[in-house]
C-alpha cells in the first residue's frame, strides 16, 4: 500500500524551538525557496510519519499572534487564513515553549479556535524545569482539547510520540474542541453569523478575521462588498473586538495555568543564562568578548583548514598530471586539463573554509549568542541610523548578501530597512573568502605571535572589520539623505543559552558546501570554459602572426626552443580575445597595481565573487610556463611578473586587491535582489555607484601608501 501524503505546517512563536523540530522531522530532506509573491524564506522537507503516512512539512515564519505586523508574520497569517493562499496545509503542528507557556498559549488558543487539525509539540521542558515550572501534561491536554506531546528535538526525544499523534489526528481520532477560548457571541455575534452564511466552511473565530482583514484576502469583489456591508450594518469595530478578544483569552489562559502548571517563586532560582548575561552583555567585557569571538572565528578558518586545503591541492595536481598523460595533446585535452579541471580545482580547494565558517556561525546561533550580538550593538546601530534588528541581516551577509537582504523585511521601520539593504553588501560574504585566502597566502607571511596568533588570521579579521566599519560610516552619511520619518522600536527576546547541536552544525556545513559547490560551481564552470575558449583563441591574423614568428625563431635558434616555447604561450595569451579585453582595461586599473589578467578576473567575478579564483586558475593554466605544470595556482601567481621582471603580487598589490574586494559590488544577484526588495532601480544603481567609487579610491590609496 502506497503511503498517503499529507501537507503539514509548523507554526509557533519565535525562539520556541520550531527550527529544531523542523530539522529533527526532515533531517537532510530539506529545500529552501520563497513563499509565492514574497521574498521571505520558505523551508520545506519530507518526513515519514508512519508506515502509511508521509508528509511534506512547511516551516512557517515565527509569529506571536494572529494579528500580524511584520511581513514574515503576514506570510504565516496568509497560509493560515487566506482562502486564496497557494500553500494549503491539512494539519498544523503548533510549537509551544513550556518555559514561556502563558505567552505561547495566546497564539495556541487562536489556532485552536480556527477548528483545524492541530497537534501541540511542547518544547523547552528542560528549561521550564530549571525555572521551577512543573506542567501536568494530561491535564493541559484535557483543558486545551487537543493532543500535547512533550518533545526535545535537540536530543530527538518525543519525535516518535509526536509522529504518532500526527498520524492519529490525520485519521480524525482527535478532533478540535467544540467550544471557543474567545466567546464570539460577546464579540460580534450577529456579524459573525452573517459572514458564516457566506463562508460556511470557516469557524466562528475565522469569521472575525474575515471581518478585520478581508481586504488582504483573495476574495472576489462580490464577497468583498458583502463583508463591507456586514461591517457597516453591525458597526463592526476592529480595535474593540481585538482588545476584547485578547482580554478573554488571557482570562481563560490564567485558568488553564492555575489548573495544570505549578511555578516556583522566580526569585528562588536564577537561571545560568542570567548569570552568563552579566558577563556577555557587560558594558565593557561584552564588547571585548564580542571582538574576541570574531577574531577566534577567523583565526579558526586558517588553523583548521590548512591540512584539508593542502590535501585537495595535491589531489587536483596529481589528477591533472594523470589526465595530461592519458589525454591527447590537442584542444580537447587542453580544454579538460586547463579549462575544466583547473577552474574546478580553484574552487573546490576552498570548501573547507566555507564549511568551517558556516559551522562556527551555526554554533553561535545555536548557543543563543547571536541574539546577544544584536542586543549589544543596538546602541551603536542607532547612532548611525540603524537599530539592533539591522545586525542580524548584516551578520547574515557574512554568509551571503542575498538572503540577508531578504531578511530585512523583519525591520518595520522603512528608513532603517533601506539603510540596512544599502550597507549589507559591505559585509564580507563567504564568496569573498576564497579571494581573501589566496591573496593573504600570497602577500602576508605565515607569522605567529605568542605561538598561536596568526598574522594571516589577523589580516582576515581586519578585512571583515573594515567592511563593518565602512558599513556604519556609509549608514551614518546616508541617513541624512534618505527622507523617511518614522519612529523606531527595538524589541528583542533573548533565548536562553544552550549547548550547540553538533548534528545540526554538521548538517548545515554539508548543506552549505553542497550549495557552494553546485550553485557557485555551475557559474564558475561555465565561465572557466568560456575563459578557456577566449584565452585559447583570438583574431586569426594576430594568432597566426605569433605562430609564424616563433616558428621562425625556433628554426633560427633551436638551442633556445624551450624558452621560446614559453614566450610563445605568453604571446598567444596576450593576443587572444581575453588578452585583448584585458589590455583594453589595463590603463584604468594599472594605477591600483593590477595587470590585465587581474582585470579579466574583476570583470568575470561580477557574476559571482568567487569566480575570481577560477578565472585566475584558467588564465594561468592556459598561459603557464612549461616548468610550472606541477605548480599550484598560488605558486603560479607568486611567480607572475610585469614585463620588466618585477613581481605583480607585491604587498601593495595584494592589499589593494583585497580592499577592492571588500568594497566593490561584484555580484549581479545582489543588485537583482535589491531591485526586487526596493521595487526600484534607483537604489541598486546608487549602491553600485557608491561601492565602486569606494573600492577604487581606497584601493588606489592603499597601493600608493604601500608600494
Amino acid at each position: 500500500m502506497r503511503p498517503q501524503s499529507l501537507h503539514i505546517a509548523l507554526i509557533g512563536n519565535p525562539n520556541s524551538g520550531k527550527s529544531s523540530l523542523f530539522n529533527a522531522l526532515t533531517g537532510l530532506r530539506q529545500k529552501v525557496g520563497n513563499f509565492p509573491g514574497v521574498t521571505v524564506d520558505k523551508r520545506s522537507g519530507e518526513s515519514k510519519i508512519s508506515d502509511n503516512l508521509s508528509a511534506n512539512i512547511i516551516d512557517l515564519p515565527g509569529t506571536y499572534s494572529l494579528y500580524p505586523r511584520r511581513s514574515d508574520e503576514w506570510v504565516a497569517y496568509n497560509v493560515l487564513m487566506n482562502p486564496g493562499a497557494r500553500e494549503k496545509p491539512e494539519l498544523f503542528v503548533l510549537i509551544v515553549d513550556a518555559s514561556n507557556l502563558k505567552r505561547n498559549l495566546l497564539f495556541a488558543s487562536q489556532i485552536i479556535d480556527l477548528k483545524k487539525p492541530v497537534v501541540i509539540a511542547l518544547t523547552m521542558m528542560d528549561i521550564a524545569s530549571k525555572k521551577g515550572i512543573s506542567i501536568d501534561i494530561p491535564e493541559l491536554e484535557r483543558l486545551l482539547g487537543i493532543p500535547v506531546i512533550p518533545v526535545n528535538p535537540r536530543k530527538d526525544k518525543g519525535i516518535n510520540e509526536l509522529k504518532k499523534a500526527i498520524d492519529q489526528t490525520a485519521r480524525h481520532l482527535y478532533r478540535p474542541p467544540s467550544w471557543n477560548f474567545a466567546d464570539v457571541s460577546q464579540l460580534a455575534n450577529n456579524a459573525v453569523a452573517e459572514v458564516r452564511k457566506l463562508f460556511p466552511q470557516i469557524s466562528d473565530y475565522a469569521a472575525i478575521h474575515y471581518l478585520i482583514h478581508h481586504e488582504s484576502f483573495e476574495l472576489d469583489s462580490q464577497a468583498q462588498d458583502a463583508i463591507e456591508g456586514i461591517e457597516k450594518k453591525h458597526s463592526f469595530n476592529h480595535t474593540k473586538v481585538q482588545a476584547d478578544e485578547i482580554t478573554q483569552r488571557y482570562a481563560r489562559i490564567r485558568h488553564i495555568m492555575q489548573q495544570s502548571v505549578v511555578e516556583s517563586d522566580p526569585k528562588e532560582k536564577q537561571l545560568i543564562s542570567d548569570r552568563l548575561d552579566r558577563v556577555f552583555l557587560h558594558r565593557f567585557w561584552g564588547y571585548a568578548i564580542l571582538l574576541g569571538v570574531l577574531a577566534l572565528l577567523f583565526q579558526s578558518i586558517f588553523w583548521l583548514a590548512t591540512y584539508p586545503m593542502d590535501a585537495i591541492e595535491w589531489v587536483f595536481g596529481e589528477f591533472s598530471n594523470w589526465l595530461a598523460g592519458i589525454l591527447p595533446q590537442n584542444w580537447f585535452g587542453d580544454l579538460i586539463v586547463n579549462g575544466l579541471v583547473a577552474g574546478l580545482g580553484g574552487i573546490v580547494v576552498f570548501i573547507p573554509q566555507i564549511m568551517i565558517l558556516f559551522g562556527l556561525i551555526t554554533i553561535l546561533e545555536d548557543t543563543g549568542y547571536m541574539a546577544r550580538i544584536s542586543f549589544l550593538t543596538d546602541k551603536l546601530m542607532r547612532k548611525v541610523g540603524l537599530n539592533g534588528k539591522s545586525v542580524m541581516p548584516m551578520i547574515s551577509s557574512f554568509a551571503c548578501a542575498v538572503p540577508a537582504i531578504m531578511s530585512t523585511r523583519n525591520i518595520e521601520n522603512k528608513k532603517e530597512r533601506l539603510l540596512t539593504i544599502l550597507v549589507s553588501p559591505l559585509m564580507s560574504c563567504s564568496a569573498r573568502l576564497p579571494v581573501y585566502i589566496i591573496l593573504i597566502s600570497l602577500v602576508i607571511p605565515p607569522t605567529y605571535y605568542l605561538g598561536f596568533i596568526s598574522l594571516q588570521g589577523l589580516v582576515m579579521t581586519g578585512l571583515y572589520l573594515l567592511g563593518i566599519v565602512m558599513a556604519l560610516v556609509v549608514a551614518y552619511v546616508m541617513k541624512w539623505f534618505i527622507n523617511i520619518k518614522e519612529k523606531s522600536f527595538f524589541i528583542l527576546e533573548l533565548p536562553v543559552y544552550r549547548s550547540p547541536r553538533w548534528k545540526n552544525m554538521l548538517t548545515t556545513m554539508i548543506e552549505k558546501a553542497k550549495i557552494f559547490t553546485l550553485q557557485a560551481g555551475k557559474v564558475i564552470l561555465v565561465i572557466s570554459l568560456i575563459l578557456w575558449a577566449l584565452s585559447t583563441y583570438g583574431p586569426s591574423g594576430k594568432m597566426n602572426a605569433v605562430e609564424a614568428r616563433y616558428e621562425q625563431l625556433m628554426t633560427e635558434q633551436p638551442q633556445q626552443a624551450e624558452i621560446l616555447e614559453e614566450e610563445k604561450k605568453s604571446a598567444l595569451l596576450e593576443n587572444s580575445y581575453v588578452g585583448i579585453l584585458g589590455k583594453a582595461i589595463e590603463p584604468a586599473i594599472k594605477p591600483l597595481g593590477y595587470d590585465w589578467k587581474i582585470g579579466i578576473a574583476l570583470i568575470t567575478s561580477f557574476a559571482a565573487r568567487e569566480v575570481f579564483v577560477g578565472t585566475m586558475a584558467t588564465i594561468y593554466s592556459v598561459g603557464g610556463e612549461a616548468d610550472e605544470n606541477d605548480a599550484t595556482l598560488r605558486e603560479k601567481m607568486h611567480s607572475a611578473t610585469w614585463p620588466d621582471g618585477s613581481k605583480i603580487y607585491t604587498l601593495a598589490t595584494g592589499v589593494s586587491l583585497m580592499i577592492f574586494y571588500v568594497f566593490a559590488m561584484q555580484c549581479m544577484s545582489t543588485l537583482a535582489i535589491v531591485k526586487r526588495e526596493t521595487r526600484s532601480w534607483k537604489w541598486p544603481l546608487v549602491q553600485l555607484a557608491y561601492m565602486t567609487v569606494l573600492a577604487y579610491l581606497l584601493s588606489l590609496l592603499a597601493y600608493n601608501l604601500l608600494k
